[in-house]
């Protein structure tokens, strides 16, 4: 079975790319849904935030508040880390679990979707890696215009991930999605073609 990489930065259109993708028919395993499942999965998980973080992140009902959390962490890259070091493992084991189920079942290719895919050291267990790439300025503003987040909680949250030109090289294949859709779709057709015929 061939694993590959496909990441990008925060507003690089990879979640964009990534549905191409899937409606190429290609299986994907998105780490950010995995991120979610496994606070319901592993309860320890927000026991070890209560403990480190304290109560303030989880409301009257003790329903964790995620964005408020997610504003504080990288906010202070300290806490971020710290954060990181109690999930990651998680993520990482349902990671696997899912490459391992579409490898029983004789899946040829599968597409891991994960923004931090570099930051958490999982290129090495890729065949391939797909870099979807914006200069930093389409970057910001199309953070901007989704997340509706300050230029500070902007900034924090690029500056947080490796810059998308160092990620160039670690990627075998760049996606150059500073333009528009069509353009962004005629490179995924031409990417689509070469995986369906690896």
């Amino acid at each position: 079975m061939i694993k590959i990489g496909l990441t990008g930065g925060i507003g690089s259109g990879k979640s964009t790319v990534s549905k191409m993708l899937q409606d190429k028919g290609f299986k994907i395993i998105d780490a950010d849904v995995i991120s979610r499942e496994v606070l319901v999965k592993y309860p320890e998980i927000l026991d070890k935030i209560r403990i480190d973080f304290g109560e303030a992140f989880f409301d009257w009902r003790g329903e964790f508040r995620r964005k408020e959390f997610g504003n504080h962490i990288f906010r202070f890259p300290k806490q971020r880390k710290k954060y990181e070091d109690i999930i990651i493992p998680y993520i990482k084991k349902e990671i696997f679990n899912e490459f391992d189920k579409y490898e029983k079942s004789k899946e040829k290719i599968v597409i891991l979707d994960a923004p931090t895919l570099i930051e958490n050291n999982l290129q090495v267990d890729m065949d391939f890696v797909i870099l979807v790439w914006v200069d930093n300025n389409t970057q910001i503003i199309r953070i901007k215009n989704r997340d509706k987040l300050s230029r500070q909680d902007i900034l924090n949250r690029i500056n947080a991930q490796i810059p998308l030109d160092r990620k160039r090289d670690y990627a075998n294949i760049i996606i150059d999605n500073s333009k528009d859709l069509l353009k962004t779709k005629a490179q995924v057709d031409k990417i689509a073609d070469f995986l369906n015929v690896i």
